[in-house]
């Protein structure tokens, strides 16, 4: 009997070509659907929460597929480790009903970015976080960052090439902390438009550069212009850390 199963992952972005499986390209959904069809010898096709872009981490993407295997959906997670990379990691497995859509359910979504801050550049955080020479000023972004809760067009703050039908999007909440030498943005809301989080933390950090005012931010939004904002800093500083469903 078909049921559908649900897994939480976790991967490292830096080798991959994003989430999505494009033709001539190493995906993270492609390597993911070829250790569900080897461990169950169907054609499954995998439906992903997010399609998370090249370079980008998550410790906690959602998807989900359908199958006739007898391997118990709370015991999927072991089976597909053992034919996955290192870079790529089911945490854990479970059954849902069988119209459960991970794209189609009202959660909440968190993603950080970070940035370190340093004299010279720390070879073993360049995958993992966007460099800057520069001290940023923490609590002056984390003042900016609260600009953005609410529901507010975002337009400002999306990339060109964005098939979005609506600019409209909730922010639940968005602040940053110093962790050591790195300023870590976190943001939640409901959904993101194409660069959304990214195009935030480059706003943030020229706040926190001096560059940009917090007082700014609201007219910014407003403006509906995406010159108005800050650059979309790079994929690597981007994790997305999960999802809550209301479940």
């Amino acid at each position: 009997m078909s049921k559908r199963v649900r897994l939480k992952i976790a991967y490292d972005g830096t080798a991959y070509h994003g989430w999505q499986i494009q033709e001539g390209q190493t995906t993270v959904e492609g390597v993911l659907t070829a250790a569900v069809r080897e461990a169950t010898g169907e054609q499954s096709e995998i439906i992903g929460a997010s399609r998370t872009d090249a370079g980008v981490h998550a410790l906690g993407n959602i998807a989900v597929f359908d199958t006739d295997s007898p391997i118990p959906p709370d015991k999927f997670y072991m089976v597909l480790n053992r034919l996955l990379p290192d870079d790529i990691s089911v945490v854990s497995s479970d059954e849902v009903a069988s119209d459960w859509h991970p794209r189609k359910q009202e959660c909440r979504k968190t993603y950080e970015y970070r940035i370190y801050m340093a004299p010279v550049r720390i070879p073993v955080k360049r995958l993992y976080a966007h460099y800057t020479y520069n001290e940023l000023d923490t609590e002056a972004m984390n003042r900016a960052a609260g600009n953005f809760a609410g529901e507010h067009d975002f337009t400002a703050f999306c990339a060109a090439g964005s098939q979005a039908v609506t600019f409209t999007r909730t922010i639940y909440d968005c602040s940053v902390r110093r962790e050591g030498m790195e300023a870590v943005i976190s943001v939640t809301g409901s959904g993101f438009l194409y660069n959304m989080v990214r195009i935030i933390a480059g706003t943030l950090m020229d706040v926190g550069l001096g560059r940009k005012q917090p007082e700014q931010i609201p007219g910014i939004i407003d403006s509906l212009d995406r010159r108005q904002a800050g650059p979309t800093l790079p994929a690597c500083g981007l994790t997305l850390i999960g999802y809550e469903y209301n479940e």
